[in-house]
């Protein structure tokens, strides 16, 4: 008989630095510095590179870190028929806060083929730890897409929602133990997370055997997002609309940005019966992290969530950051954990 999970285990919410021989560092949508075999062969070793460092800082549900991805929307989207890379256009983002050269949608949305089972296959044969593997929301690839063809954001949604869940599922018979949707959009667009956004991320999830993850945050540790926060005032209570409506559906996890943010933690509470990933490692400053900075966050967030729900997590992706920040950064979400875990077993 297998033993059971601990409290409060550990998990990143999604992307890890790229080596920078993959990839140039510190920057979102790095541009591979590999081509053809190479390229492949590069990221297989960081794949395996992204695992072994979570493992060795204590980390216990990994991720393949989105090393095979230029970035984690257009990653899905490049296996996706009716989205036009060779027509990429400036356009803004997440309501305009920052412009990005997305590509173009020219036509109905089609998944001819599986996306990312290779990278799956890969990464189970190479943990024997819970693996998690991320997936972009309907939302949020909406928000970062030119749609020249559907000219409606709640039908473009619902029908890469239909795409994802197909994916999803054959993820998840490879293997995978948990799949999360990352939807920094539910942050900007609260009417349509209500409207629509709901619906949508429910029919990507619709009928997986894993447990299944949303991951809503105020993004990277990038300038425009930082410049944006300093804009919501002192308490930042964007998930007092959204809470609600994730709490009535299926959604299993939901991933949140904790800490160094202004989110009034009682908001937690409206996830009564989920379990909450609690973002307990900035990404936004390269100032590390103590293991007791890490359990306070955790402790704090107790007073909402029973032991059995809470887990510890970053805020974010780590893409932008260096790679020994990041590395350092891990050890402390593990072993801030694991004072708490201590803690709770008296």
């Amino acid at each position: 008989m297998s033993e059971p999970a601990p409290a409060v285990e550990t998990t990143v919410a999604g992307s890890l630095p790229k080596p920078s021989w993959l990839a140039r560092p510190q920057q979102l949508w790095a541009p591979w510095q590999l081509a053809g075999e190479q390229l492949a062969e590069g990221k297989r070793d960081a794949v395996r590179a992204a695992l072994k460092m979570q493992e060795a800082a204590g980390i216990d549900i990994v991720s393949e870190g989105e090393q095979s991805r230029m970035h984690f929307v257009h990653g899905f989207l490049r296996g996706i028929e009716g989205v036009d890379f060779a027509r990429m256009k400036r356009i803004g983002i997440r309501a305009d806060r920052y412009e990005a050269d997305c590509p173009t949608v020219t036509g109905p949305v089609r998944r001819p083929r599986p996306v990312h089972a290779d990278e799956v296959r890969f990464a189970r044969a190479n943990t024997g730890r819970k693996l998690k593997f991320t997936l972009p929301g309907p939302m949020t690839m909406v928000d970062t897409l030119a749609d020249e063809h559907y000219r409606d954001r709640a039908a473009l949604g619902l029908a890469l929602a239909g795409l994802l869940n197909a994916e999803a599922q054959e993820l998840a018979a490879l293997g995978v133990d948990v799949i999360q949707f990352d939807e920094p959009a539910f942050n900007v667009y609260m009417n349509e997370v209500r409207d629509w956004g709901i619906a949508a991320l429910e029919r990507a999830a619709a009928g997986l055997a894993c447990a299944t993850a949303v991951h809503i945050c105020y993004g990277y540790g990038i300038k425009a997002n930082i410049e944006w926060k300093k804009t919501l005032g002192g308490a930042w209570r964007q998930y007092e609309s959204t809470f609600p409506l994730l709490a009535k559906s299926t959604i299993r996890q939901v991933s949140l940005e904790c800490a160094n943010s202004h989110v009034p933690l009682a908001l937690i509470g409206l996830l009564e019966g989920k379990d909450v990933l609690v973002g307990a490692i900035d990404v936004a400053t390269d100032a590390v992290e103590t293991p007791e900075q890490v359990a306070a966050t955790l402790r704090a967030a107790l007073k909402y969530v029973k032991p059995g729900h809470l887990y510890g997590c970053t805020n974010c992706g780590m893409a932008p950051m260096a790679r020994p920040v990041a590395e350092a950064k891990l050890k402390a979400l593990a072993a801030g954990a694991a004072i708490v875990r201590r803690e709770l077993a008296g």
